[in-house]
């Protein structure tokens, strides 16, 4: 009897001590998880400052990577994870390894304000000598929410606005959004540049495909979208309608060169007269008489003399007839406003369009007032 209750005692102690231990070790499994979490990048980081103490900067570059990589927002600070971005950018700069030296160098500066003034001197140092190496892109994305891919690859949440590195060479710069139509742009990055580059997302065009009878307002929107079609057609003006303005523009295209090209004439009719009267006025006091190159005898020089007096009334009727040509272009541009209005109907008549010839004795030209 002894025996069997000595054994029940044991049963119970044995249960009681296996109820108890189970519970508290799955209550300590998450904070082991927990911790493991934020002694794996601690340990990184020991490793990657005694490979970096040691000279060692292919190692200390590994190690800053995996840190870099493992950093948790619940378990590392602000300045650690800035620290970590900013040494492993020096380690990519030690390997010549500018781009990706840039990208977390300036990834470290964003977090300014965490950092110690010497590790913002020595980060702002290090982005100086990357910069050179690497072309700087100022990328603006609108709608802000948009993906950006560069050459097919995310490059992390989106934000309205980006500070991007390039390694030098083409590359495509791709953005897209729920909605919106796809939009990208080439970039020719070349070293120790920096450039701009704006990207705006259309609104996708709704697709009428698929819109059966049964779907609810398909007939309604159908008609309306064709109502909306029909009505820029019914406004549009018919093909013969325009050639009214067409005459119009070149109507004033050649009463404006008619009417430089008789001033032209005319002026040089003028020259040659002025000529041809100063020239009198010296042979007169040479004892010249009116009938002196109508004798037989006729000086040498008037030949000369006839030959200036043709070439005034050659210029003087090319000049008249060019501006009587004018006024005549002038006349009809007029007149297509009217014959626009009469025959097509043309809602939007010419204001006040005037076109007037000017002729003096030594000038011409044509004054055209009004809207074409």
């Amino acid at each position: 009897m002894r025996f069997v209750a000595h054994s029940l005692w044991m049963c119970l102690m044995l249960g009681a001590v296996i109820g108890t231990t189970h519970p508290v070790r799955a209550e300590e499994g998450k904070p082991a998880l927990a911790r493991s979490d934020g002694s794996s990048v601690k340990d990184h980081l020991r490793r990657a400052r005694r490979a970096r103490a040691s000279g060692k900067s292919t190692e200390a570059h590994a190690a800053y990577k995996a840190a870099f990589e493992a950093i948790d927002a619940t378990s590392v600070t602000e300045r650690e994870s800035a620290e970590i971005a900013g040494e492993l950018g020096l380690c990519e700069l030690d390997l010549r390894k500018f781009r990706d030296a840039a990208e977390h160098l300036a990834w470290s500066l964003e977090r300014r304000k965490a950092l110690s003034p010497v590790q913002q001197k020595r980060f702002d140092d290090g982005l100086a000598k990357a910069v050179p190496f690497v072309a700087t892109l100022y990328l603006s994305v609108d709608p802000p929410d948009a993906e950006v891919l560069i050459d097919g690859k995310p490059i992390g949440r989106p934000r309205r606005t980006y500070t991007l590195f390039f390694e030098p060479g083409m590359h495509m710069v791709r953005a897209r959004a729920p909605g919106r139509e796809e939009a990208s742009q080439t970039l020719d990055a070349r070293a120790a540049t920096e450039s701009g580059m704006t990207i705006q997302l259309p609104r996708a065009a709704v697709s009428s495909a698929g819109e059966g009878e049964g779907e609810p307002g398909g007939p309604a929107k159908k008609a309306a979208t064709e109502a909306q079609a029909a009505r820029p057609s019914t406004q549009a003006p018919a093909p013969s309608a325009t050639w009214p303005r067409t005459a119009r523009i070149g109507g004033v295209v050649l009463t404006t060169a008619t009417a430089a090209a008789g001033a032209v004439f005319l002026l040089r009719a003028h020259v040659v007269h002025t000529n041809l009267r100063e020239a009198n006025t010296v042979r007169r006091e040479q004892g010249w008489t009116f009938d002196a190159c109508r004798k037989a005898s006729a000086p040498a020089a008037c030949a000369d003399i006839h030959a200036q007096i043709e070439e005034r009334n050659l210029f003087a009727t090319l000049g008249k007839v060019s501006l009587a040509t004018s006024a005549a272009f002038g006349i009809a541009t007029a007149a297509s406003f009217l014959t626009e209005v009469a025959v097509f109907g043309d809602a939007r008549p010419a204001k006040g369009l005037r076109i007037v010839p000017v002729t003096t004795s030594e000038r011409a030209g044509v004054i055209l007032e009004g809207a074409w």
